[in-house]
């Protein structure tokens, strides 16, 4: 196998060419209220984050909308963190490199919105309440104080089709969870336990701390 690998920014550029301005730009420090606006109805953000030695995680993070992303002011916002599979692998990043990427998806929309900026882990504090979803305050809450914000056009979403449901057929080429589970991370388990475990009771359980 042969390939030409770019090396240097240099040859990057060359290559894509230079941003037009509007796009070089639009970073902004702070929310206006048409971002903040996106935050109340985003169900559905991406949290990226690098450890001391460069690894990378790129974690899913999602709620109802107006539970997942909690607005302090404009310089700051908090995300809520849920029982989940216990790994925590992009707060044990955080806890090395604070500098963490968010992605803010509204379903239906191809245009998405990004945050970077600087993180921390709270355990508790007063807006915690504002974050109550089923009768359970978060477990702990990432506070993240914004350094740059824009928005990021719909290209993305349009060439993957992903609002489009004549493309949608998740069990056509992948095998379902339950197959999955089985072969690569539950072998002792059978198909039809797995298959009841991802079932309806599954999303019954999703704010209950994991037994």
């Amino acid at each position: 196998m042969t390939w030409t690998e770019i090396t240097d920014v240099a040859a990057l550029t060359d290559l894509l060419g230079e941003p037009v301005p509007r796009v070089r730009d639009k970073e902004r420090p702070t929310l206006t209220d048409l971002d903040v606006a996106w935050l109340s109805s985003a169900p559905f953000c991406v949290l990226a984050t690098s450890a001391a030695d460069g690894s990378c995680d790129a974690s899913p993070k999602g709620d109802p909308a107006g539970r997942l992303v909690h607005v302090i002011d404009e310089h700051t916002i908090a995300i809520a963190e849920r029982p989940g599979n216990r790994r925590a692998d992009g707060y044990r990043n955080i806890l090395e490199n604070p500098h963490v990427g968010l992605i803010f998806v509204i379903p239906g929309r191809g245009d998405t919105l990004r945050i970077n900026g600087r993180a921390r882990l709270v355990s508790d504090a007063d807006f915690f309440d504002a974050l109550e979803v089923k009768g359970h305050r978060p477990q702990i809450a990432l506070v993240v104080s914004i350094e740059a914000v824009f928005h990021h056009c719909a290209k993305a979403f349009l060439r993957a089709q992903l609002w489009e449901p004549e493309t949608w057929d998740p069990e056509a080429v992948v095998a379902r969870r339950a197959v999955l589970a089985q072969r690569l991370e539950r072998p002792e388990a059978t198909i039809d336990e797995l298959d009841e475990y991802y079932g309806p009771s599954y999303a019954e359980k999703l704010y209950a701390p994991p037994a």
